[in-house]
């Protein structure tokens, strides 16, 4: 069997760091890369890595995605540069209708159902139409505060109430995630910015409730109801993509809540911050049910954010490829693990 064949769209802190492992792993190889920065543009992808490209056919990184797609037949995409499905619905369509399988990290796309249920119709229809898959995924949402949870509650009678809360570390992601908290900027600036919706802060919460309550059975009364406050520095900060003077927003504090009956039966607490050891805040995951029986988990430190989602992105490319056609959703698919082994082995045979 060749090569598992992978195109990259996006080639930021999460595109780069799923070409390294990819660079990395058996029986997969990259044959295009898509990226508009032009300090990337017409440049080797092992020179951007850091890797010798030894006997294997160059990469040049293309503006074009067509130029990208054009004499280099792929088995699946990983696309990484949109937080929305409305912003990424475009791209996706055009991979979808290239007949390839789709991995997106937009935070929406892990269970668009909940904010943009037209749009997941129509990925639905052309995935199947094209006979190809796509999913959202990542480490949050994807993994620590909706899959997890749902594996917890397996071992449950019952569920009455369900706590998931993720401290952690901002520093891994780019300059989007950056803007979308409002790092780096003034109080006043922060507070105009969530009066104005200017700032997404954490995108996920409707995803991750969305999912939760879908997997087990629980019919949400109202829309999510979502809270965001500042988290300002006492200290200078700086991290690639950052800089926070003293004094202005080094990440935001959200909350999250599902309702099912009037009643709060979900609940999501997510502050997230650039460098936050930089003022003794320790990050960690944990995930608090409360049923028969009442389950507690605790992971400290965090599951860091970037490695996660690199990580969550290339171990699921297998199993959308084995999958039926369509949009998925972690809930959908066989559980993610890590591949040690020849990523050719998970593929199903035809």
């Amino acid at each position: 069997m060749e090569n598992i064949r992978v195109i990259i769209w996006g080639f930021g802190a999460m595109g780069s760091g799923m070409a390294r492992m990819l660079l990395k792993k058996k029986g997969v190889e990259i044959c295009g890369v898509c990226d508009m920065h032009p300090d990337r543009v017409g440049r080797s992808l092992f020179d951007l890595c850091g890797v010798e490209k030894g006997d294997r056919q160059d990469v040049i990184l293309q503006s074009d995605i067509a130029r990208v797609l054009q004499g280099h037949p792929a088995d699946i995409a990983l696309l990484a540069t949109d937080s929305f499905t409305d912003k990424a619905f475009p791209k996706i369509q055009y991979l979808l209708e290239e007949k390839l399988n789709v991995i997106s990290t937009a935070e929406e796309m892990a269970f668009p159902l909940a904010s943009e249920p037209e749009l997941t119709a129509k990925l639905d229809e052309i995935a199947k139409a094209n006979g190809v898959t796509v999913l959202g995924t990542g480490i949050n949402p994807g993994l620590i505060m909706d899959l997890l949870v749902v594996a917890l509650t397996g071992a449950c009678i019952d569920v009455e109430e369900i706590e998931a809360e993720r401290i952690n570390s901002l520093s891994p992601f780019g300059p989007a995630v950056m803007e979308e908290q409002g790092v780096g900027l003034t109080p006043s600036e922060f507070a105009q910015g969530v009066k104005d919706k200017t700032l997404a802060g954490h995108v996920g919460f409707n995803e991750s409730v969305g999912m939760i309550s879908r997997a087990i059975g629980w019919k949400l009364s109202e829309p999510v109801r979502q809270s965001m406050e500042p988290i300002v520095s006492s200290v200078y900060r700086k991290t690639q993509y950052a800089e926070v003077q003293p004094g202005n927003i080094a990440g935001s504090s959200m909350k999250g809540s599902g309702f099912v009956d009037g009643k709060e039966k979900i609940r999501m607490i997510h502050p997230q911050q650039i460098e936050p050891q930089l003022e003794g805040t320790e990050t960690g995951d944990y995930i608090r049910i409360k049923g028969t029986p009442d389950i507690s988990m605790a992971i400290k430190p965090e599951i860091p954010g970037g490695i996660g989602t690199i990580a969550m992105c290339v171990n699921m490319i297998p199993h959308v490829i084995n999958s039926h056609p369509g949009l998925k959703t972690m809930i959908d698919l066989p559980v993610p693990r890590a591949i040690m082994g020849d990523m050719r082995d998970l593929i199903c045979s035809p």
